[in-house]
């Protein structure tokens, strides 16, 4: 994936000023990279417990 990142498509500011990856761009990547992405497709996979089960947990509450 050698392509320039494009804003609104592949990332985004959030109000704290970081920026977000889509899940767009992480399914182009194709892995999960363990760090967390709050738009992870891949169910954090890569991401070492008890972290990765805190995450799901909050998935789950945001899409409720």
């Amino acid at each position: 994936m050698n392509n320039p990142l494009v804003e609104g498509e592949d990332y985004y500011w959030n109000d704290q000023g970081y920026v977000v990856l889509t899940e767009k761009h992480h399914l182009q990547r194709g892995y999960c990279c363990g760090m967390g992405c709050l738009h992870c497709p891949y169910d954090y996979e890569a991401v070492p417990e008890p972290r990765r089960e805190e995450l799901l947990a909050k998935r789950r509450t945001r899409e409720k």
